[in-house]
């Protein structure tokens, strides 16, 4: 291998170290927790685009303040939920997941995604009417208008429910309201025009986050914050972005406004949970983002086209809403199912999403199979080694040739001296006259590469991963191995250090060592570099990388451990296939080729 592949290899590696020891040693802070009070802030309804193919809105919508009153509560009974909706604005705003807990801890509380005005941190989504023509703002439902119960008791898949409010004027509205198994709601707005003259007006939805979440990863690596689709564009905005486009209520300005034409969704997306309005599509809609400053407000907004109702006529709008787990099964048959374009697009599958994606799809299935996600990573593993084989192997031939030349090459380097030419000029004709292509040996880490990035971005932001647990006492795949070298592994009777503590830093568990051991042994195999510093950092690269990777997911340091000995395992094979034993203290005892060759090297070179 010449000095220039060594530095590219070694330049690519240093590289990654920087990167990791980078967010290793400086994680990004924590978003501080706020206490938030009610807010009273408008639903903007200015004027439409030409993109919604309706006239001018001039009216305002109703008022959209929230208040904390005491009204009736329907339960929400699911089997991914329990909860229940106010009828105060028809609002979902009591929201927990009965299948995931906040930790691994089988006491441990239920994660709880949506609270109401009042409680720290609400959370909620609402629906209404906005009134443009015929109608005041007073006479149509907006976030506090106080529903009354039609039919139904209790929310659940098999039985909706239905809210009724008479303005008095002529128009009676109702929303019912259905859920399926899994995440999604269906609400069904509708309005009765029993007056004698035409009413315009239009539905929306919305959801309030009161505050950025007090989990807030804050990881370069995890999209957290608006996502939206516009008529097949994602976009994907942090809560500190959003900041940026403010709202000043006072002057009714509005933020971040676009038009769908054809279809989309607009919510909030954390780590593993999502809030997402789903107008009908097909049909134009209006997504808007806003933040109100003054009460640190986000609002996501789906606003419908203009409905004109005549005298004795029905008109209903259903808008969906997703408020739970980013399942990816779930996501993906709402979207191939049931038509919401785009969903699988709400997981955050980044820039390699040509590669997180399809590997993604394979760990699902194999552990679909084996119904063990430790074990699917193995399989997982073992079926991208071997669909890089066919470069991999011309690599490792390669490298085991120019193993095998390092005692003709030692004895150039000393006839060369210091004539760097002489020597250049040698080791080119030594390459080809053994048919050695040294660029070769780099093929296997830049293929690596994307791949572990590819895998690291699936470990840790899909839900599947999270409290998925292996064998002993690795309970939890999306999280560090949890036993430590200061306990003896837990023989010794005191705990381990608490995560994130220096302490910890340098705790590393059994799945660190095994890692450890594996990259040195992988290394053995490859030739070693000529420069002396080259050669000292690579010999305590597995070292720094055990430490290092100590705190990742132990899902990918399985993945790396497993990709370690099977590259051991293929590199040892082809090596012994063209005539060389190594061992694992760097000696290489070759055929009677080879020990000629380096006699007669030595031969010319006294």
């Amino acid at each position: 291998m010449d000095d220039q592949n060594k530095n590219l290899i070694l330049a690519t590696v240093l590289s990654f170290l920087v990167v990791m020891t980078w967010f290793w040693l400086f994680p990004p802070e924590e978003a501080p927790i706020t206490d938030l009070p009610p807010v009273a802030e408008s639903l903007d309804a200015t004027t439409p685009t030409a993109a919604n193919d309706v006239t001018a809105l001039t009216t305002t919508t109703p008022d959209a303040s929230e208040t904390d009153v005491e009204v009736a509560r329907i339960a929400i009974e699911t089997p991914e939920f329990k909860g229940s909706l106010s009828l105060q604005g028809a609002r979902i705003d009591d929201l927990s997941l009965t299948q995931y807990r906040e930790e691994l801890a089988e006491d441990s509380p239920i994660v709880r995604l949506l609270k109401p005005v009042g409680d720290a941190e609400a959370y909620f989504a609402t629906f209404g009417w906005a009134s443009a023509d015929g109608l005041s703002a007073d006479q149509v439902p907006g976030p506090d208008t106080i529903w009354s119960l039609e039919t139904g008791d209790v929310l659940t898949p098999e039985t909706p429910v239905t809210l009724r409010w008479d303005n008095g004027a002529g128009q009676i509205f109702r929303t019912e309201i259905s859920v399926d198994s899994d995440f999604m709601f269906d609400y069904a707005q509708s309005v009765e025009n029993t007056g004698t003259s035409d009413i315009t007006l239009r539905p929306y939805g919305l959801i309030r986050r009161h505050g950025i979440p007090a989990d807030l990863k804050n990881f370069f690596i995890l999209h957290e914050g608006l996502v939206r689709m516009t008529d097949g564009e994602l976009e994907e905005t942090k809560y500190s972005k959003v900041v940026d486009y403010s709202v000043d209520p006072s002057e009714g300005t509005q933020a971040e406004r676009l038009e769908a034409s054809e279809n989309g969704w607009i919510g909030y997306t954390d780590h593993f949970w999502m809030t997402t309005l789903i107008p009908e599509q097909g049909r134009p809609f209006r997504s808007t983002s806003k933040y109100f400053d003054s009460r640190d407000l986000y609002q996501a907004e789906a606003v419908m086209p203009l409905e004109t109702v005549a005298p004795g006529e029905l008109t209903v709008v259903t808008t969906r809403l997703y408020a739970g787990a980013k399942e990816w099964e779930a996501i993906r048959n709402y979207e191939n199912e049931e038509g919401v374009t785009g969903f699988l697009d709400s997981i955050d599958w980044g820039w390699f999403f040509f590669l997180t994606k399809p590997i993604f799809w394979l760990l699902h299935n194999l552990n679909v199979i084996i119904g063990n996600m430790g074990w699917s990573i193995i399989a997982l593993t073992f079926i991208l080694k071997a669909l890089v084989l066919p470069l991999a192997y011309k690599s490792f031939v390669s490298m085991a040739k120019m193993k095998e030349l390092q005692p003709e090459m030692e004895a150039l380097k000393e006839r060369s001296g210091d004539d760097k030419q002489a020597l250049q000029q040698g080791m080119m004709k030594l390459y080809k006259d053994n048919k050695v292509n040294p660029a070769a040996g780099c093929v296997p880490i830049l293929l690596q590469i994307p791949i572990f990035f590819s895998l690291y971005k699936v470990i840790f932001v899909t839900i599947e991963l999270r409290h998925a647990p292996w064998i002993g006492w690795i309970k939890d795949l999306s999280a560090p191995d949890t036993s430590s070298i200061i306990n003896l592994f837990g023989l010794l009777p005191w705990g381990t250090p608490e995560p994130g503590s220096i302490v910890a830093l340098v705790a590393i568990g059994i799945m660190p060592i095994v890692l450890g051991i594996s990259m040195w042994l992988q290394q053995k195999l490859n030739p070693a570099p000529s420069d002396p510093t080259q050669k000292m950092i690579f010999a305590y690269m597995p070292w720094v990388f055990m430490f290092m990777l100590g705190s990742f997911a132990s899902g990918l340091v399985l993945y790396w451990i497993t990709n370690n000995i099977i590259t051991f395992i293929q590199q040892y094979t082809i090596m012994r296939s063209h005539g060389s034993k190594p061992d694992l203290f760097g000696n290489m005892t070759s055929g009677f080729k080879k020990s000629a060759a380096a006699s007669d090297a030595k031969s010319k070179d006294k």
